[in-house]
């Protein structure tokens, strides 16, 4: 047990030591003496970078203790399907010109009312009158974001082409354009939902034995369950409203640190989890700025990976069962 502890300390390790390589050489590559500039526009993607690292492994974690499942993501409640179809509706009735502009402090709030209203809403709804059957609340999650994708779909179909194309910008994870008031209004409410989660772990690493245990071990599932999804709608939804949606990135890091820590307990997890992210947006930003020459973005490529990542792990999973 204290040989597992300590190479699961020497990982940590070695992982911070590598983010915190990783983020000076971003901050300080081919800055040619101009540090001021430079430091001023990396450092507020590199904020972003922690803070939607934080959200990603936070969230994705939980969900994941929640479900019982490893290859599920609060995604799946069709948050990222209710993003698009705001984006969508709002570039359809106001008009692309004006939504294009720098995007308003009321329309970013509107973002995360309302995928964290709607989430929770359902929630709620669901798991009250259905005795906390998480599964019926996830078969709606699906459905609902198959319905607001038709909506988008069909409102790009018939939007001016000029619009559309301003849209596109939209809807794709972008962190070179974060402004700096949302920065700092969605980096306290993660930070301060990461700690309120942090506080709980203890509970999480109970519910990770079963529902059933969880229960006669003193734990109120349903309310704990509505706290969760509370949480994480919360993380989710601001991570989004901030950059847009990063389907993936929730899924391979909360993989690999399951892999890299070997434990159940939460806190390193969440730490390592955390870590990755950032590590794994960081450099990937990196090769884009000054490999790909800015000609992809992180969005594409974490697609990618997470895809490729995804399907191996199914295939692992289905040759261990056999």
């Amino acid at each position: 047990m204290r040989r597992s502890f300590r190479s699961m300390k020497w990982r940590f390790f070695w992982l911070l030591l590598a983010v915190v390589g990783v983020c000076w050489l971003y901050l300080t590559y081919h800055t040619y003496g101009n540090w001021s500039f430079a430091l001023a526009l990396r450092g507020k993607k590199l904020a972003a970078f922690v803070l939607v690292g934080i959200a990603a492994a936070f969230s994705t974690i939980s969900f994941q203790t929640m479900t019982q499942n490893h290859f599920l993501t609060p995604n799946i409640l069709g948050l990222d399907s209710l993003y698009v179809f705001v984006q969508t509706f709002l570039f359809f009735t106001a008009g692309g010109q004006q939504m294009a502009g720098t995007m308003s402090f009321r329309l970013f709030l509107l973002n995360v009312v309302l995928m964290v209203g709607i989430s929770v809403g359902l929630a709620y709804s669901l798991l009250r009158k259905s005795r906390n059957d998480l599964f019926l609340l996830l078969m709606v999650g699906m459905i609902l974001g198959t319905f607001f994708h038709s909506l988008s779909t069909f409102l790009q179909v018939i939007m001016d082409p000029n619009e559309y194309d301003l849209l596109q910008g939209k809807l794709f994870a972008s962190f070179g354009n974060v402004n700096s008031q949302y920065l700092l209004l969605a980096g306290c409410v993660i930070i301060g939902v990461a700690v309120v989660l942090w506080h709980n772990s203890y509970a999480l690493d109970v519910l990770h034995l079963g529902q059933d245990q969880a229960q006669s071990l003193g734990i109120s599932l349903s309310q704990f369950q509505l706290f969760l999804l509370l949480m994480i709608s919360l993380l989710v939804g601001l991570s989004t409203a901030l950059v847009g949606p990063v389907t993936f990135l929730g899924f391979i890091v909360a993989n690999i640190s399951y892999q890299m820590m070997d434990t159940f307990q939460h806190r390193p997890l969440f730490a390592a989890g955390s870590l990755i992210a950032i590590l794994f947006l960081v450099c990937g930003q990196f090769f884009i700025e000054h490999l790909f020459q800015l000609t992809t973005t992180v969005s594409v490529v974490i697609e990618f990976t997470g895809g490729v990542y995804f399907v191996g792990k199914i295939i692992r999973e289905r040759k261990q069962q056999r």
